[in-house]
């Protein structure tokens, strides 16, 4: 089992060695796909989709599957999950992701890097819920896809933990020490590099469609839909332990004004608890 104890030369040798060896995904995910291949015949696109896009590692791993046994005949990406498994068919699905590794199995002796993939892997989720909810709300043209560039657009971090668990939890302790350190600094310091550059190098690399990687790219936001993307993960992140982190109000703002709502009404429709929403509501007379 590879492990990254030093910091790689190139982003070259990090996409390497997170391409050496299969992408493991939730066990959860490994057992809700074992008990539906025990009923195979009665199973539904739209079930393993949902399974699929409740874990950020096998939705990587299926759409880099994608790309990587591309047929010739096909003239465009396949950008959301259901389009992929309806291209695969619901049997050779199981065939081809029969007997997964798991990251709770992988990350067993290192019981800590565990933890923080899980963390990375529910704000991911959150993000996602963010983002599919406020693209429905903005009537985009197509809301999949929205949702699986906002589910990994941290990928990077959980292939971190994975793959380089005492390189990641230094990174981890160093902002934990220094509040004022942004997780940039703190990782180019121990890796070399951002874990926004190993994003970049691991999506050229498994060839992850361009859409989905332009919907990632925070330069580019411009764009609402990069947007949507952009702040779902930002407003996950900043909310993963509560609504009193300091760049709360600046999300709200954001999202405010992507959405054409006022701040009270964004609040209500968050659903944030009543003790927090009345400290992030705006001023009497202000919306």
């Amino acid at each position: 089992m590879l492990r990254i104890q030093h910091p790689l030369a190139s982003l070259d040798a990090y996409v390497s060695c997170f391409s050496s060896e299969p992408i493991p995904v939730l066990k959860r995910t490994a057992q809700q796909l074992d008990a539906l291949r025990a009923q195979e015949d009665a199973v539904s696109g739209k079930q393993l989709t949902a399974v699929v896009l409740s874990d950020p590692l096998m939705t990587l791993r299926l759409l880099s599957h994608m790309e990587q046994n591309r047929r010739r005949s096909q003239n465009h990406d396949i950008t959301t999950i259901d389009r992929a498994i309806m291209m695969i068919g619901i049997s050779p699905f199981f065939r081809i992701f029969a007997d997964q590794p798991t990251l709770e199995a992988r990350l067993a002796d290192v019981p800590k890097a565990l933890v923080g993939a899980l963390r990375v892997i529910a704000r991911a989720r959150r993000a996602a819920h963010f983002a599919r909810d406020w693209a429905i709300l903005r009537h985009d043209l197509d809301v999949e896809e929205i949702t699986v560039a906002a589910l990994l657009h941290d990928a990077a971090d959980v292939l971190c933990w994975t793959f380089a668990p005492e390189l990641t939890q230094r990174v981890y302790d160093m902002q934990r020490l220094d509040r004022g350190l942004r997780s940039a600094t703190a990782q180019r310091e121990v890796f070399g590099f951002t874990a926004s550059d190993l994003q970049l190098a691991i999506t050229k690399a498994w060839h992850l469609p361009d859409l989905l990687v332009s919907l990632m790219d925070g330069d580019n936001a411009g764009n609402p839909r990069v947007r949507t993307v952009k702040l779902a993960n930002h407003l996950a992140r900043h909310s993963a332990r509560g609504w009193d982190n300091a760049a709360i109000p600046d999300d709200l703002a954001a999202i405010s004004d992507l959405l054409r709502v006022n701040r009270t009404q964004l609040i209500k429709h968050l659903a944030i608890p009543q003790e927090d929403a009345e400290r992030l509501l705006p001023p009497d007379g202000e919306q």
